[in-house]
């Protein structure tokens, strides 16, 4: 599979060039279009258990659409549903990455993720308690909220990031996650809720605008009933 990446940074929207008979998974919605004869089936990943978890514990849809190029190749455009940049990680099979609610947006055949647990703080931080973890060999496809930027920490090095600012982050990264106020009213007077302490060595990848700030401004804008 080949990304090719077009109308960054605001609007962005993956290509995904396929090989004859190659597939791809994409997260169920985030097709755009596609060339005539790319085949299409979708179906809960790893069982109805596991697409259970996808969809009530990290954030994802149900199903996940498998697109397969028909003999002469094809194409698949995807892009999220929010405006943002896109990324593609091209893993080597020694290190996974965990992605963050609603940022996994495409991934080539030799790429497989799972649902794992983030840590009970993250539950409650607005961006779910579960993880996207990917891992494998082959092009992960990765959307954001706003533009994109990269955090390199050496061994040792550390930063805090507000839990919605963040995207991905390397196997390589510790984390934990922590109250930025003590207290439920210093929560509530630095508009902050929890952030997440990261130490390197390893990439941590963010967004410049937080997808539940966003929610949280259309809902003071909807007029009561």
């Amino acid at each position: 599979m080949q990304v090719n990446i077009r109308q960054q940074p605001s609007f962005a929207v993956a290509r995904l060039t396929l090989a004859p008979g190659e597939p791809a998974q994409v997260e169920a919605g985030a097709m755009l279009a596609t060339s005539y004869g790319v085949a299409v089936q979708s179906n809960a990943q790893g069982g109805v258990m596991k697409g259970l978890g996808r969809a009530f514990l990290s954030g994802e849809s149900f199903f996940i659409s498998t697109y397969t190029a028909p003999q002469n190749g094809g194409w698949v455009d995807v892009a999220p549903n929010l405006p943002g940049d896109i990324q593609v990680l091209n893993l080597d099979g020694r290190q996974g990455w965990c992605v963050t609610r609603g940022s996994w947006l495409a991934s080539s055949h030799g790429v497989h993720t799972e649902t794992r647990w983030g840590g009970f703080g993250k539950l409650f931080g607005g961006e779910g308690g579960f993880l996207t973890h990917a891992t494998g060999q082959g092009q992960l496809v990765i959307a954001c909220y706003g533009a994109l930027e990269a955090v390199t920490l050496q061994p040792g090095e550390m930063i805090t990031i507000d839990s919605g600012h963040v995207v991905a982050y390397a196997d390589t990264v510790q984390s934990q996650t922590r109250k930025v106020a003590s207290g439920i009213i210093q929560s509530v007077k630095s508009g902050e809720g929890l952030v997440f302490d990261f130490a390197g060595p390893g990439q941590v990848l963010t967004q410049t605008r937080n997808p539940s700030g966003l929610a949280a401004w259309v809902i003071a804008r909807i007029p009561p009933r």
